[in-house]
Parts: structure tokens; C-alpha cells; sequence
């Protein structure tokens, strides 16, 4: 796989920028990896903090590496936690590797396989929490939204486990209404959470779906939406049909990347 990676220095001094394909990809904190500075991604941050007491070790997939800003807020919050990535750019792994050097004894193993394939083959109720933020020229590739997707990261995360997913899309969101059926389809409890500007269908924006088969940190998440520094909306499950329901489920036969970015 050939990719446009370069990485360029942040905003502040040990802060960096991993670009792809002259977008945006990753922004890592060396000198403090619980700095998130990406909206979507502290979001993402607070479903790990919600899905279990605080320090507790989990066992978290990452469908998609790029800078791996999120493992390594993992890593810092919840030592002793065991992390795999699925990253097939193995050229970018190898960059941040290099030049980004994860921390020692971080517990995060990285695996140059494509999300579907690398999630096959990880074994029953193997981790508490899959998070799944992967693009491909910056969109959401379509086997990541399958109905038969969803259902291999059920088996993955058992009963009581938590999927977050990461995606993207604009009004009148017909996208993410087709992803959300393939996803309801094996995790029947979901809540999505989005910035105001995305549902009030001002612009393209991300998309957080949280889904299990158990129950989802509702609560625990509007806890965080009230009082994080970019606040956000979350909804319930309720809500989430009313505003993104009635799609078509994603098949492996039928499915589609997330819209273009313009």
C-alpha cells in the first residue's frame, strides 16, 4: 500500500502532526499522550474513560492506527492494558515507529492487516473494547459498516463488550442511516455523539456510534459531552432512530465508502 504520509510539527513544542494524502490525520503529544487535540478524538477518549472505572486495564482493538494517539492515551491512563492495532499502511507504521516512538513496555502490538481480515482473526471475546477509526483517502472504507462486520466484532467483544465507531458523513446522513442498521443488527443498545454544527447539517463531520450487545455509558458520556471543552450532543437510542434510522442495512454485497470530503 502506498501512502502520502509525511509528519509535521504541532502547535506546541513535542507536539506532532501525522498528514496523509495533505490532510490532517493524527496529532500526537510526546511530552503528554492524555493531551487529545482533535474533537472527534477526545470524544473517542471518552468512551474509554466511560466503559470501565478509571485505571482499570482493558483489552482494546484498534481498527486503524495512523499516529496511534488514542493507544497511547490508553497506555497512560490504564497501564498494564493490552492493545492490538490493525494497520495495513505498513510504510506509516514504520514512519511514526521511527520517528514517533511509542513508549516502552506500552503493551500496544501493531498488525499490518486490513481491519475485516485482522478482526477474523482474533479470537471469541477476545477484547472489552473495539474502536474502529479507519480511512482510506479520507473516507470510512465500506467493509468496516457491513452487516457481517458487525457481527464478526460481536463475536470479538462478547455480550458484554463495547464498539465505538468513527465515522463520517453530512446531511441528509442517508450514509451513516444504512451503517447504523447493519450496526443495530448485532449490537441492539447504541448512542451516537456528534458536534451541533454536524447535526444541525452545517458541514461534514464525525460521527461517533457506541454499540454493544450489553449496555452503552449513556450517562457517563452526557457526564463528559456537558462538561468537555468542545461540547457535543449525545444521543440515545431513541433519538438515534428518530434521527438516523430507517436505512438499509450495509451487506458485503452492498456496501459503500463514507462520503468525499469536498
Amino acid at each position: 500500500m502506498v501512502v502520502d504520509a509525511e509528519i509535521v510539527p504541532g502547535d506546541r513544542l513535542g507536539t506532532f502532526v501525522l498528514r496523509m494524502s495533505g490532510m490532517d490525520q493524527s496529532c500526537v503529544d510526546l511530552e503528554d499522550p492524555t493531551r487529545i487535540v482533535f474533537d472527534y478524538v477526545r470524544r473517542l477518549a471518552d468512551v474509554v474513560d466511560a466503559v470501565a472505572p478509571s485505571g482499570t486495564p482493558l483489552r482494546v482493538v484498534h481498527v486503524g492506527g495512523a499516529g496511534m494517539t488514542l493507544p497511547r492515551y490508553v497506555a497512560a491512563t490504564r497501564p498494564r492494558s493490552a492493545q492490538v492495532v490493525l494497520e495495513p499502511a505498513a510504510a506509516v507504521t514504520d514512519l511514526v515507529r521511527r520517528d514517533l516512538p511509542l513508549p516502552r513496555n506500552s503493551g500496544i502490538k501493531v498488525r499490518d492487516v486490513d481491519g475485516a481480515a485482522g478482526v477474523a482473526a482474533l479470537r471469541d471475546a477476545f477484547a472489552d473494547l473495539v474502536v474502529v477509526d479507519a480511512f482510506a483517502d479520507a473516507r470510512v472504507p465500506g467493509s468496516l459498516v457491513t452487516a457481517a462486520f458487525a457481527a464478526d466484532l460481536l463475536r470479538v467483544v462478547g455480550p458484554g463488550g463495547v464498539v465505538a465507531f468513527n465515522l463520517t458523513d453530512r446531511a441528509p446522513f442517508g450514509w451513516t442511516r444504512r451503517a447504523v442498521a447493519a450496526i443495530r443488527l448485532s449490537f441492539p443498545a447504541v448512542l451516537l455523539t456528534a458536534e451541533p454544527a454536524t447535526l444541525r447539517a452545517k458541514r461534514l463531520g464525525n460521527l461517533v456510534v457506541v454499540a454493544s450487545a450489553g449496555t452503552v455509558p449513556l450517562d457517563a458520556l452526557r457526564s463528559r459531552a456537558a462538561s468537555s471543552a468542545a461540547p457535543y450532543r449525545v444521543l440515545d437510542a431513541r433519538a438515534v432512530s428518530d434521527s438516523f434510522g430507517g436505512g438499509t442495512p450495509f451487506t458485503e454485497a452492498d456496501t459503500a465508502d463514507s462520503p468525499a470530503p469536498v
